[in-house]
């Protein structure tokens, strides 16, 4: 899953795909590259990150969106919001995911709609809101918490009659790096939701803080975790940087012996 961020204030690449040469010529890379999909967020949820309006969202999502599917007319598009009123708007267009990292506690309406579409719903951990969350780490047990917090997401789901579910950790969503590591190392303990798995750690703060670097070095990083999280029972990676993870998943499978 390719990320383009169409946010000025993303903590890696924000305003860096602003101009439609830009994001034409960095979507065509990434699907070069391998990409399956192309996960497009027009509202940064970093931590602290400024709140904007349902319609500036959609004034920077819909533009796009059309601009996509014109020119990669069989690439599946993925949309990163917690909004129904986005998202609905966005599957009209032809949108094939949605990706929220609320998992449906910003907005009551958010499941219902997915329902209605019948797209693959990806449910995220995360607690409070991007400008509260730092805030919320106090776990007793993060691991138990969070096998909860997905039963009862995926239950909700399910009952809405959405079908196709993919689970995602939030890894540095209410989290501190410790916290992160833990669930990375404990991944395998989700694969008993019997869901595909998203591991979203390209170029995380668990990694250029670990590190003492920053973000724009920690591809080398970010590519030693994605084959963990591939190991552990990531089925999906979320990344910044394509080709890199194309190759841990070639890696992987030839390890694996995992043929088409």
């Amino acid at each position: 899953m390719g990320i383009l961020n169409l946010t000025p204030d993303s903590f890696y690449d924000g305003g860096k795909y602003s101009e439609h040469k830009s994001i034409l010529l960095h979507c065509e890379k990434m699907i070069a590259d391998g990409a399956t999909f192309l996960d497009l967020g027009a509202y940064s949820s970093r931590p602290g990150a400024t709140d904007i309006s349902t319609d500036e969202e959609l004034r920077r999502m819909l533009p796009i969106i059309e601009l996509l599917l014109t020119e990669f007319p069989e690439t599946h598009l993925s949309v990163d919001t917690f909004r129904s009123k986005v998202a609905e708007h966005c599957l009209e267009m032809g949108a094939a995911l949605i990706n929220d990292i609320s998992a449906g506690h910003l907005d009551d309406n958010m499941m219902p709609i997915v329902a209605k579409y019948q797209v693959p719903y990806i449910l995220m951990h995360m607690r409070g809101n991007p400008r509260t969350m730092r805030n919320l780490t106090d776990y007793e047990d993060i691991i138990i918490e969070m096998r909860k917090y997905f039963a009862e997401r995926i239950n909700t789901a399910r009952n809405l009659g959405i079908n196709d579910i993919i689970i995602d950790m939030g890894f540095g969503f209410s989290k501190t790096k410790a916290q992160n590591f833990e669930i990375l190392n404990d991944l395998e303990l989700f694969k008993t939701f019997d869901l595909p798995i998203l591991a979203g750690l390209s170029r995380k703060s668990m990694i250029f803080k670990t590190l003492n670097t920053n973000a724009a070095s920690a591809l080398n990083g970010t590519t030693a975790l994605n084959m963990l999280a591939l190991d552990k029972g990531a089925r999906i990676l979320r990344v910044h940087d394509v080709k890199e993870a194309m190759e841990c998943v070639q890696l992987y499978e030839e390890l694996n012996g995992v043929t088409e």
